[in-house]
């Protein structure tokens, strides 16, 4: 596999920068990957003019635990092979699951107004403290807002995506909406009878 991990390389997620680059991280479990997922990272790419944009998955995602996710190795086999015809897209493996932890070190983070709603929930740090200081320590915030969900802070860079990619989202994609996926992940849900498929 050619992905990054931070377990077998033994680094930190700056290590995974490139020294010189403008670099994004795009947390998730991306199960599956859909199509919003990369129209996401391109708008990015031009909106906050970024080099690469790292997909982090963490083998542990918090909230995510007990999720019927998709064996682990098939997942991230989808993910690169969605990736493959951008090279500055990269997937990087970690152990770390508070997104704070996973931005650090990067130019901008990836995330909806979804995601950033759920890292705001106390539960997920020692204290509010923490997480007040997690949240101001992100780097800057780039992504879509989403219906349903609070704005995302006035200092982010907010994408607004093309009609037909706001209703797009992994769990509808799991549940009939296969046409949201990516080609790979389409072509592995049916082989595999996962994903809805």
């Amino acid at each position: 596999m050619r992905y990054l991990s931070t377990t077998t390389v033994l680094c930190n997620m700056t290590d995974a920068v490139y020294e010189g680059e403008r670099a994004g991280v795009y947390p998730g479990s991306f199960d599956p990957p859909t199509i919003a997922h990369l129209g996401i990272a391109v708008m990015a790419k031009r909106a906050v003019n970024l080099d690469r944009i790292d997909l982090v998955v963490s083998r542990d995602a918090l909230a995510k635990q007990g999720a019927d996710h998709a064996p682990f190795d098939m997942r991230i086999a989808v993910i690169e092979a969605s990736i493959a015809h951008a090279p500055w897209l990269h997937l990087v493996v970690t152990e770390k699951q508070l997104v704070a932890d996973i931005a650090a070190g990067y130019d901008a983070v990836l995330m909806g107004a979804d995601k950033y709603e759920q890292i705001q929930q106390p539960e997920f740090y020692a204290d509010e403290a923490a997480r007040d200081a997690a949240i101001a320590a992100l780097p800057t915030v780039v992504g879509p807002n989403r219906p349903g969900s609070p704005d995302l802070p006035d200092t982010a860079v907010v994408l607004t995506l093309p009609p037909k990619l706001q209703a797009v989202s992994s769990s509808d994609a799991r549940n009939g909406r296969s046409e949201w996926m990516t080609p790979p992940a389409r072509k592995t849900a049916e082989a595999n009878n996962i994903w809805g498929l």
